[in-house]
């Protein structure tokens, strides 16, 4: 969504303004394929579709009936207003929970710029937009990419440069109870130059921040591609870890596809008692709809001792 589109909705979009048409808290309509997983996966628009077809209703519907209990939808932002409320209206009356969406997408360009209230503010009027879709919807958590590293710039300086943008954006997230989450640059886990590099250093700037509303998110895959020590890094980064996504590595395709040991990443997930989303951000390594019931049976697999 362009920047002026969110000019548009600036007024309407005031942290404190009314959201008549908010869904009402979550009924869980229990079913015989309920209970199937032991973790809230969250698969996406277009992962079943051969199984389900096109229509995002009966995606979300053949979703439930495999027994999965949350979906994710990136693009939610972008989709016309009646479209975000059918899918919620669906989610909500089969008991699905709805994972990240991102938010912000300027943030990656500004974050590292200081004394920059003009482009701060852009920001900050994309996140209100951002939490009247979340309340629109009944979702808690927003994804906002960290950027790159500037040259010539002192890194710790970025850092509590990006810390001061993070807390200006809890203030406006903290009344509603939604959560940002941050991740990194996801198209360049291979590449140098980033902010942030490693999950450590995400950690420290969740800390600094020290809000209930930015926290992190433990991407496996990239994880994976950048460190590869998994189990530590989870076990080291708990405190500030709210969302997981995952994807094989190579190919970010389905557990089981790659070198990712994912029974003994879900056995960890499931000993620290998580509760919350596991977002399935990847491809399918088949075609077809043998492909996406290779998915289906992929996660029942890699739950199994």
């Amino acid at each position: 969504m362009e920047r002026r589109d969110f000019l548009r909705t600036g007024a309407a979009a005031l942290v404190g303004a009314c959201w008549p048409g908010q869904l009402p808290a979550k009924e869980p309509k229990q079913s015989a394929a309920r209970g199937r997983f032991q973790l809230n996966y969250a698969p996406h628009f277009g992962m079943f579709r051969h199984s389900a077809g096109d229509d995002l209703v009966d995606q979300l519907r053949f979703a439930a009936r495999e027994g999965f209990t949350a979906w994710e939808d990136d693009r939610l932002m972008s989709r016309p207003v009646d479209v975000q409320e059918k899918i919620a209206r669906t989610a909500n009356s089969l008991g699905m929970e709805l994972g990240a969406f991102a938010a912000a997408p300027s943030f990656a360009d500004v974050n590292s710029v200081r004394n920059r209230e003009a482009a701060w503010e852009g920001v900050l009027l994309e996140l209100r937009h951002s939490i009247d879709v979340a309340r629109r919807v009944n979702a808690k958590w927003m994804t906002v990419a960290l950027g790159r590293l500037d040259a010539g710039s002192d890194p710790d300086g970025q850092a509590a440069t990006c810390v001061e943008l993070l807390k200006r954006c809890s203030a406006l997230l903290e009344p509603h109870g939604l959560v940002l989450v941050l991740e990194l640059d996801s198209g360049r886990a291979r590449h140098p130059g980033l902010l942030l590099p490693k999950l450590p250093q995400v950690h420290r700037i969740c800390r600094a921040v020290g809000s209930p509303s930015c926290k992190m998110m433990f991407d496996v895959y990239h994880q994976h591609v950048r460190e590869g020590d998994l189990i530590p890094s989870l076990q080291a980064a708990w405190g500030q870890i709210a969302y997981v996504r995952c994807g094989d590595n190579p190919g970010r395709k389905e557990p089981g596809t790659g070198q990712i040991d994912y029974r003994r990443v879900f056995a960890d997930l499931r000993g620290r008692g998580y509760t919350g989303i596991v977002g399935m951000q990847h491809g399918n390594s088949q075609s077809g709809p043998e492909g996406e019931r290779a998915v289906i049976d992929a996660y029942l697999a890699n739950e199994r001792a």
